[in-house]
């Protein structure tokens, strides 16, 4: 297992209906994501910066590199794009984070 973490940003005032989106995630989705070898997800928000800070374990066979080619994750972004920052291909821009400390 891999942990990995990084940043999204979301947009001023769409702090609920962000968590109301993440509350009500498509089951399709989800499966995806787990096929994928995603476990253990959280993403959690700064309330000053509205940054999203988001960690996840994923399997050592991990396929999420192939996410973006799925017809479900294209249409997530979508449906996301509107309360964050977003590339033109309305995948979230992520920041990847270092980790520089950790106490098993």
């Amino acid at each position: 297992m891999e942990k990995i973490a990084f940043v999204m940003q979301l947009n001023p005032g769409c702090e609920e209906e962000y968590e109301r989106r993440h509350d009500e995630i498509w089951p399709e989705l989800v499966t995806e994501l787990k096929a994928a070898g995603v476990e253990d997800y959280s993403i959690f928000l700064h309330p000053d910066t509205l940054q999203l800070f988001a960690v996840l374990w994923r399997s050592s066979e991990h396929t999420m590199d192939d996410l973006p080619a799925k017809a479900i994750m294209q249409k997530w972004w979508a449906y996301m794009g509107d309360i964050m920052a977003h590339n033109s291909d309305n995948s979230p821009v992520t920041q990847p984070l270092q980790q520089v400390f950790h106490l098993p």
